[in-house]
């Protein structure tokens, strides 16, 4: 299978291998994209998230952490509920997976695992 890339919508290798990986923990991730230079404003959830980049890149603001979260293809983030975040997409836009869970199940602290889909972890 090959990287059609985050506008065409299509899948990866990564994609499957990050859909695997995220299902064996009970999770049930969905799919989005979004084009070059994209943003999201500062905002919160009331849920916990865990996010796998399978394509492109984005970048995470952390403002209360000072702490930047960069994501490239097949690194992991998980985003405690109610942690304040930003986020502008690559130059080349960015594809992620995503699975909400109950807040409180995820520990209270931001992580984030480089290569985590590509079994670096």
């Amino acid at each position: 299978m090959t990287d059609a890339g985050p506008a065409a919508g299509g899948r990866s290798t990564i994609e499957d291998r990050a859909e695997v990986r995220l299902r064996a923990e009970q999770l049930e991730p969905s799919a989005w994209a979004n084009g070059p230079g994209e943003r999201y404003l500062a905002h919160r959830h009331d849920y916990d998230k865990v996010l796998v980049c399978v394509d492109g890149s984005i970048e995470f603001w952390l403002r209360e952490l000072s702490r930047v979260a960069r994501l490239e293809p097949g690194d992991r983030l998980e985003l405690p509920s109610n942690t304040l975040h930003e986020a502008v997409a690559g130059s080349r836009g960015v594809r992620c997976l995503e699975a909400h869970l109950p807040p409180g199940t995820l520990p209270r602290r931001v992580l984030q695992t480089p290569g985590w889909a590509l079994g670096a972890a």
